[in-house]
């Protein structure tokens, strides 16, 4: 990657938008994709100028690919919640699969497509999304919405209690963490994990376990990793190193060095 620059989405969007970035590829650079928990709309547009969109579904481990020549990519990062009605499929259906919008919105993400091709600046091109988006949200009101806004929040705060009085959850389960949220959120675990599954994608605990070790390549390098895993809620360095080696494919250690797995290239 030879850049990576933040955007600014509409204000209206922010609460439906968990960040957009520019992403400028380069070549020869590998592409590192992420344990994700978020579902993205992505435009791409290659050298000689051809532009498609796709829907990039939540991710429940790291892929490793050889660089890709492009021109830019625009990519918009949903909240939890705001994918299912933006693409009108339970977001498990999304999970780890990279989808042409076309195949979601028929004729309409051709129509936005060919405009996007036409447009030559990432800020036009971002506000023409943003504006598709709209539409699909307009009116996109549900009442579970609250509760997993909630529950998304306390999944992602590590190293934090989930509503007990000790204000620690460091060295609990991520199972015992789920079950004492849903009694919190005075829900069942098991309408917890489908609303989990059908607007995310994930179950709650899948989602906490990503979110935990996004959280970690976040800090790490600003703190050992004993310190990292007290602070994020493992029992101790071999569970982060662990936990962390299944979702990332290397060791934390490797993977700050760039010992990276060889890469695969992409299927779209």
């Amino acid at each position: 990657m030879t850049g990576v620059d933040a955007m600014i989405p509409t204000p209206v969007l922010r609460p439906w938008i968990c960040d957009v970035t520019l992403l400028r590829p380069g070549g020869a650079a590998p592409l590192v994709h992420l344990p994700d928990a978020a579902t993205a709309l992505v435009y791409r547009r290659t050298e000689s100028g051809e532009g498609d969109l796709c829907v990039v579904g939540p991710r429940g481990h790291a892929s490793y690919h050889p660089g890709k020549e492009l021109a830019m990519c625009v990519r918009v990062r949903l909240r939890p919640g705001a994918a299912r009605p933006v693409f009108g499929v339970p977001v498990s259906e999304l999970r780890d699969r990279v989808v042409p919008l076309a195949d979601l919105w028929g004729d309409r993400a051709v129509r936005l497509e060919s405009r996007l091709d036409a447009l030559t600046a990432p800020g036009p091109i971002l506000r023409n999304v943003e504006d598709a988006l709209l539409d699909s949200l307009r009116g996109a009101v549900d009442p579970r919405d609250r509760l997993l806004r909630e529950a998304a929040e306390a999944l992602s705060t590590t190293g934090s209690s989930t509503g007990s009085s000790t204000g620690s959850s460091t060295g609990s389960t991520t199972g015992e963490r789920v079950a004492a949220l849903a009694r919190r959120l005075s829900v069942s675990e098991r309408h917890l994990r489908d609303l989990f599954t059908d607007r995310v994608g994930f179950s709650p605990k899948r989602f906490a376990r990503v979110q935990r070790v996004r959280t970690v390549l976040a800090r790490a390098g600003s703190a050992t990793w004993a310190r990292l895993a007290a602070d994020t809620g493992y029992y101790d360095q071999s569970h982060l190193a662990a936990d962390f080696h299944a979702l990332m494919g290397v060791s934390p250690a490797a993977f700050r060095a760039g010992r990276l797995p060889a890469g695969t290239p992409c299927a779209t």
